[in-house]
């Protein structure tokens, strides 16, 4: 027993049977799936397998949708996300960044320290300290320190997306949910995020949704492969793109399909 207590100690999420509909249409089939804390997750799978939905539905995103129902259990720590958990709270703890980087039209220091003023974080000496350590641990402290009080809509694409994943890091999330989050940007600027996601995960649980299947083998430590709403397999990446068990993952990784 002692065994299976640490096991689901070490999963920061655990999705159990969990169902979505958008309106009639089954978008996501009985997913079970248990996701490691300070390790980064991949999820891969062709345009419209389900993905981006799971994605979104650990922070519920979703209910921002029209005719959208969902069921089946999502744990956060053992809490039911779906339950009484505030949703600003949940946001707090699992953050998001977009497939786009979408810096709010303010300055880069701004952009920042929002999230901790909205969680009502006043002091100007904590706030200077939180935008430091955010940009620090985004790794872009050092390109736009002499320029925080200037438009982040001056940075390039791939400082605007650092620049977002530090916004996220500001409000002390647990969760960072990254939305193919690199496929805007330039190899070098792809290159810059990876090693930060590398990075990251000494802190943080990384659920990162991506096209790029060597990026998935390069930076994730487990993979799920999605196919039309269903999760057709979940396991260790190397044993993934070595030896996948089911013959559609294979068709999809090798390029056969998708």
């Amino acid at each position: 027993m002692r065994g299976k207590e640490k096991r689901e100690s070490m999963e920061k999420l655990v999705i159990e049977h969990a169902n979505l509909y958008y309106g009639e249409f089954h978008a996501l089939k009985d997913i079970s799936i248990h996701i490691p804390g300070n390790k980064v997750t991949a999820f891969i799978g062709p345009s419209g397998c389900g993905k981006s939905t799971l994605l979104k539905s650990i922070n519920r995103m979703n209910d921002l949708v029209e005719g959208c129902r969902v069921t089946g259990e999502f744990l956060l720590d053992g809490e039911d996300i779906y339950g009484d958990m505030d949703v600003n709270i949940l946001r707090k703890r699992v953050g998001m960044v977009f497939q786009k980087a979408n810096p709010f039209p303010m300055s880069i220091y701004d952009n920042v320290a929002y999230g901790p003023r909205t969680h009502g974080i006043k002091r100007r000496a904590q706030l200077d300290e939180i935008v430091e350590g955010s940009l620090k641990a985004a790794a872009i402290w050092d390109e736009v320190k002499d320029r925080l009080k200037t438009s982040a809509l001056g940075l390039s694409g791939g400082q605007q997306q650092r620049l977002c994943i530090a916004r996220a890091l500001a409000a002390g999330p647990e969760v960072l949910l990254m939305d193919e989050a690199t496929s805007a940007l330039d190899p070098v600027s792809t290159s810059k995020i990876e090693d930060l996601i590398t990075e990251l995960k000494r802190k943080y649980t990384i659920v990162m949704v991506t096209h790029n299947m060597q990026q998935a083998a390069r930076i994730s430590d487990r993979t799920g492969f999605f196919l039309l709403g269903e999760l057709i397999e979940y396991t260790d990446t190397e044993k993934m793109f070595s030896m996948p068990r089911d013959k559609r993952t294979e068709d999809y990784i090798t390029g056969r399909f998708g």
